[in-house]
């Protein structure tokens, strides 16, 4: 077992950085204001944030335990923050120490990462990856997910653990595309794959009576815009065999603990398109830095003839323009409608490494011989029955 006071013995890979730890849920409660200061002095992701961390502590990963490195100046001021979490897991009766990234399931958490203060990004992770090595006889596995390509912490950890067993996998494609502020909504749209179908639904949404679109930022205006949002997100999935990013009933009580933390920074846009008193279509946005993050949407199916959701969406697009904002970020996924939006492309990757002992590399191998499995069987069916088999899935994990 990792113990806080062997993290805060350990090497320095700088003079200057103190590395120690958080393993007590109740001291992370309390780290939100250094948290977020850093954050902002740093180039780390939207989903970095204690906002989003923290709940995800309490709601989704209750069998776990954190573990958040952190590293310090000679003045004592945070200037990096790795936030992991510790679960042990049995593989076929062997247990297996896992440390693995805060936020890495269930709720979608794209570009987790080393937090540092922005020019010392190497730094911080070679302090932190220094630690992870003088104690790898304490961990099996260490996973972790979603990190942008490119990123220092990728060959900082080849580096440090050279003589080891470090593996990078190919993950995630994130569209997104910069803005311009200058740039007229209009202008945007004729370089867009959607503009003829938007302009024309909107028209005619727009001749419906009581059509608007409201936009909710305030911490205490949330309850009935989220209680669309859910509604609308799982009448979207429904008929797909239930949604695969919000499901169960503890990942709706993180999304309304980290939507009003986000709120309270200002980080957080909610947009509900109403027709008639009736909402019919919503867009869950984080806004991080000058980006406009698309999180999450939904709408209802009885109005999917009419495009809301692409209407919805392209409002949006308008909004972030309006704000100044100089980039948009669809987050993972290749979905069609994301490309006739926008024109680049992120990546996303994971990174592996294994600890001295022969645990990890057995939890390795018995994840292939599982994948090689599946993957056998699906050879083997018929691509509409694999189809069938995945909703089939999905409404039973909804029920559970």
């Amino acid at each position: 077992m990792i113990r806080e006071e062997e993290l805060t013995q350990g090497p320095r890979a700088a003079q200057w950085l103190e590395v120690g730890a958080v393993g007590n849920p109740s001291t992370l409660a309390g780290m939100r204001a250094e948290w977020d200061a850093l954050l902002d002095a740093s180039d780390a992701g939207p989903f970095n944030a204690w906002e989003w961390l923290y709940p995800w502590c309490r709601r989704i990963a209750t069998n776990r335990r954190p573990l958040v490195l952190t590293a310090r100046d000679r003045t004592g001021a945070l200037v990096g923050l790795l936030p992991l979490s510790v679960e042990y897991r049995g593989v076929t009766g062997v247990p297996v120490r896992r440390l693995s990234f805060l936020g890495e399931t269930h709720v979608g958490s794209d570009y987790l990462d080393v937090v540092a203060k922005r020019g010392h990004e190497r730094d911080v992770a070679h302090a932190f990856a220094r630690m992870l090595y003088a104690l790898r006889d304490e961990w099996d596995v260490l996973d972790l997910t979603d990190l942008r390509e490119g990123s220092p912490t990728v060959d900082v950890l080849r580096e440090v653990f050279s003589g080891g067993d470090v593996r990078v996998a190919a993950r995630y494609v994130c569209p997104y595309d910069t803005l311009d502020a200058k740039e007229p909504f209009d202008a945007f749209l004729k370089r867009t794959g959607r503009r003829d179908n938007f302009l024309r639904r909107r028209k005619w949404l727009e001749k419906q009576e009581g059509y608007r679109i409201e936009r909710t930022e305030a911490p205490g205006e949330l309850a009935g815009p989220l209680t669309d949002f859910f509604r609308l997100h799982s009448a979207r999935w429904a008929a797909d065999g239930g949604s695969q990013g919000i499901k169960g009933t503890g990942v709706e009580a993180f999304h309304r603990d980290a939507t009003q933390f986000l709120a309270e920074r200002g980080r957080l846009r909610m947009y509900t398109m109403k027709v008639g008193g009736r909402a019919v279509a919503s867009v869950y946005g984080i806004l991080h830095r000058d980006s406009f993050v698309y999180f999450q949407s939904g709408y209802d199916p009885e109005w999917r003839n009419r495009s809301v959701g692409l209407v919805l969406v392209g409002e949006t697009f308008r909004d972030a323009l309006a704000s100044g904002l100089t980039e948009y970020d669809f987050l993972r996924g290749t979905e069609t409608y994301k490309s006739d939006w926008v024109t680049k492309q992120r990546h996303t990757v994971s990174v592996r490494v294994h600890g001295d002992a022969w645990a990890g590399r057995w939890f390795t191998r018995s994840e292939e011989l599982a994948r090689e499995l599946r993957n056998g069987a699906k050879a083997v069916m018929p691509d509409t029955l694999v189809e069938k088999v995945r909703r089939f899935r999905r409404r039973q994990a909804a029920v559970e």
